[in-house]
């Protein structure tokens, strides 16, 4: 009877032993699976997608909007010498549909109000006729050059009024610098007509509060 008993314990602790080694590489596997769908999520890791639901109301933009206090970085809209669709001018500057998205984009903008509001757009053809159509406006930047690179927040603030906002029409590449900057180094590509709104801090210091891509205007205003 005692060698029963014997038996038993030493079955039942190897038993143990095997099931915890069993375990272990399934322990790992699933660690290493957790660890890169984290990583995945933090490369991709992109601004905070405000045409979602009501997060317009919910994030701070209107009443910082009301204050003055924000920068939009707006990319222009579709670009002729990459689309099959007609162009409406040169084969740097928009198309006929981009031109119409432009004039949709704007609408969006003027029903938020633009009475505490500065338009500026880099000199390129395509953020220039961005611009006119989104505000009649012809606003662009003194120098040849977009405003781009780690410098930029400097150069925009150099741009922006105390107490106004400055909605800036830009290049796809120019928003990516500005949100490497802001701490999105991998983030989705700016489409079309995309709209990064930005608090302007003290010190010059930022806060991204998110993106509102075209399509996404008219459901997020039904929020207000």
């Amino acid at each position: 009877m005692v060698n029963e008993v014997v038996d038993l314990t030493l079955t039942k602790a190897r038993s143990r032993r095997a099931f915890i080694r069993r375990l272990r590489p399934l322990g790992l596997g699933c660690l290493v699976v957790a660890l890169l769908l984290g990583g995945s999520l933090f490369w991709h890791a992109s601004p905070r997608d405000l045409g979602i639901g009501n997060r317009l109301l919910t994030s701070q933009v209107l009443p910082l909007w009301r204050d003055g206090d924000l920068i939009v970085l707006v990319r222009h809209e579709e670009r002729c010498d990459r689309s099959t669709n007609p162009c409406l001018g040169p084969m740097e500057g928009l198309t006929a549909n981009g031109s119409q998205q432009a004039e949709t984009l704007g609408k969006a903008f003027k029903t938020l109000g633009m009475e505490g509001s500065d338009v500026l757009a880099s000199p390129a053809i395509r953020t220039a006729q961005t611009l006119r159509f989104m505000f009649g406006k012809n606003e662009l930047t003194s120098g040849q050059q977009a405003v781009c690179g780690a410098a930029m927040g400097e150069e925009l603030l150099s741009h922006k009024t105390p107490g106004r906002n400055l909605v800036f029409v830009t290049h796809s590449g120019c928003i990516a610098d500005f949100e490497s900057t802001l701490g999105f180094p991998h983030a989705s590509f700016p489409q079309y007509g995309s709209a990064l709104f930005v608090q302007v801090l003290p010190h010059g210091k930022f806060k991204p509060l998110g993106i509102v891509n075209n399509p996404d205007w008219p459901a997020a205003l039904k929020q207000l």
